[in-house]
């Protein structure tokens, strides 16, 4: 019997179709739709989303995408559909590749089907976020399976699971990093990830006890913290610090991006940035280790807003540390992952797999 013809399927969340705010509406609607991102009442994210995010927030973000949009298009795409054709290149004759977001275009329905049509009947997926999280790898999982799951005959998949702490991920964005750090002469690297509210931390406490209990909480990763975002977060952050030869009070870590009232996790970026300038650090350089795609969070967020409001605070140089986008050393790390998610997996059914998603209600 002839083997299964392999396609490799990478995803991402996702960005608008345009910099305007009918496009940002459309994005936002979709993607904060999804209860594993608003985790609250289904009447209460309606409400939520039709009569508050939506009519404020599009213009906002619309404007936001405008001051980092390229000719080429949002950079998260740019960089993405660079990595895809990256990686098709080195895994010519082994895998078909398909880049899907989980929000927006390609949609995941769309990019299974082009590799459907080219014969794929297994698939590996490889979720491009490098620490575990509900709303980000447990959205875009879920819905694979469904998508995956959907016609009569089943394929076989197996997921590269979150590559938070492993080397080719580390020794990757050590690369991109130790160059940009040194040419900025930085007393300090911040490491700002992307915050999560304290409940989805607290959801995937295997103890019920463990995360966010104590101040080092997050100093290693056990068994009851295995699958904790914030975690992972801090475990990355060493493995780079460590490459990069950085002292213990070289660094820190932060998370940003944070939406709404409820606690997220700590500490905020933003309430760093002005802090640190006032400890007495003066050229800041900041990596965002949670994206390995320059986007609005890393290219706006931090590198346009957190720079004017760390300059402002009394600091003197800010240096955003590229992401890994379409970097060499990145495009062998993701090689490198998905052949060994193949050697070390045992392909089975989705439907087997995979329940059904529940819609939790807050």
């Amino acid at each position: 019997m002839t083997p299964a013809r392999k396609g490799l399927l990478l995803i991402n969340l996702g960005t608008p179709d345009a910099p305007e705010t009918g496009a940002v509406r459309r994005y936002l609607r979709e993607f904060l739709s999804d209860p594993r991102v608003v985790d609250i009442h289904p009447v209460g994210r309606w409400f939520l989303l039709n009569f508050i995010i939506l009519p404020f927030r599009s213009p906002k973000s619309a404007h936001a995408y405008r001051t980092i949009w390229t000719e080429q298009g949002s950079p998260l795409m740019v960089h993405s559909r660079a990595l895809e054709k990256a990686v098709a290149e080195r895994l010519s004759g082994e895998y078909e590749v398909e880049l899907a977001m989980r929000y927006g275009n390609p949609s995941l329905p769309d990019a299974v089907a082009r590799l459907r049509a080219r014969g794929v009947a297994d698939f590996t997926v490889l979720p491009l976020y490098p620490q575990e999280a509900p709303s980000s790898s447990g959205s875009s999982l879920a819905r694979t399976y469904e998508v995956l799951s959907s016609p009569w005959d089943v394929p076989n998949v197996r997921v590269v699971p979150a590559f938070h702490a492993h080397p080719a991920f580390l020794d990757a964005f050590t690369e991109v990093a130790r160059p940009v750090i040194s040419d900025a002469r930085a007393d300090h690297v911040l490491f700002s990830f992307h915050g999560v509210p304290e409940r989805h931390v607290r959801r995937s406490d295997a103890s019920g006890s463990h995360c966010l209990a104590s101040a080092g909480c997050c100093d290693a990763l056990t068994d009851a913290n295995r699958h904790c975002y914030r975690a992972q977060c801090f475990a990355t952050a060493r493995g780079l610090a460590k490459r990069l030869g950085l002292t213990p009070d070289g660094w820190s870590v932060s998370f940003q991006s944070r939406l709404g009232r409820t606690p997220w996790v700590q500490p905020y970026t933003d309430v760093v940035l002005p802090e640190l300038a006032a400890r007495g650090v003066k050229r800041l350089a900041v990596m965002c280790p949670a994206f390995v795609a320059d986007c609005l969070e890393t290219v706006e967020e931090v590198a346009i807003r957190g720079r004017d409001q760390f300059l402002a605070s009394g600091g003197e140089s800010f240096t955003l540390v590229p992401s890994l986008n379409s970097h060499p050393a990145w495009v062998e790390a993701v090689v490198r992952l998905v052949r060994e998610s193949e050697a070390a997996a045992t392909s089975v059914p989705v439907a087997a797999a995979t329940p059904a998603v529940p819609n939790r209600a807050g």
